[in-house]
């Protein structure tokens, strides 16, 4: 009971650096990461928090789950799924809450912003491998694409990019139709994009694989960075 209690704590703690890590790169005024790119535009241009609407479109990731594993459903799925709406609720509160914190953050030129962005991401990614490496959750974006790889017999890495440029692709339909421009969406979203699965597989491969943190938290197995790679 004790290991899994470590994990949880290690996937939670995963869930902070991630939220950081993503609030970093906005706080850069550079664009959004594209899990967070749809969210992002729509916190702009409504009265909503961007954890908020966070936990929203999560919500509807997760209905999307439940869509997905329709007349081929096991126990452990729909268990799968619902474990993701308490931590969905957290994710969204530490979004909000680390925007409060880095309220203050505005860059004073453009060197600083991509610093601003680079830190962001080795936060993000370093949170992503705390994240998956207990293997005891997911998040509804990474759930969502399991159950459609799943059900419609393809791979997971190749759904996860067009899953990615969908995202951005709405976020970027949802600006122009709000604000007659595109927020949200610069270069900061493009390093974003390649930058921190570069970072997560290092991580992985390099230092995360040691065994003080595999002592942690009780577990060897290896990680799957594949299924993560974009945020």
């Amino acid at each position: 009971m004790n290991g899994l209690i470590r994990k949880y704590l290690v996937f939670t703690a995963g869930l902070y650096f991630l939220s950081l890590g993503i609030v970093l790169i906005i706080r850069s005024s550079l664009g959004s990461t594209p899990i967070s790119s749809v969210n992002y535009v729509v916190s702009l241009n409504t009265p909503l928090s961007l954890g908020t609407c966070t936990f929203i479109i999560n919500m509807l990731l997760i209905l999307g789950q439940f869509w997905l594993i329709r007349g081929n459903s096991t126990r452990k799925d729909c268990l799968e799924i619902l474990l993701q709406i308490p931590f969905s609720f957290l994710f969204s509160a530490f979004i909000d809450f680390n925007m409060y914190i880095a309220s203050p953050i505005v860059p004073p030129n453009y060197f600083v912003a991509i610093a601003l962005v680079l830190v962001g991401c080795l936060v993000q990614a370093i949170g992503v491998v705390l994240e998956i490496k207990p293997g005891v959750a997911m998040m509804s974006a990474e759930g969502f694409v399991k159950y459609a790889s799943r059900r419609y017999n393809k791979e997971f890495g190749k759904l996860k990019v067009g899953f990615d440029i969908t995202l951005v692709t709405i976020a970027v339909l949802s600006s122009l139709a709000f604000s007659g421009r595109i927020e949200g969406i610069r270069e900061g979203s493009v390093i974003a994009a390649t930058l921190t699965g570069l970072i997560v597989t290092f991580l992985n491969t390099r230092i995360l694989t040691r065994r003080n943190l595999n002592r942690l938290i009780h577990t060897i197995r290896p990680t799957d960075s594949n299924e993560n790679l974009s945020r």
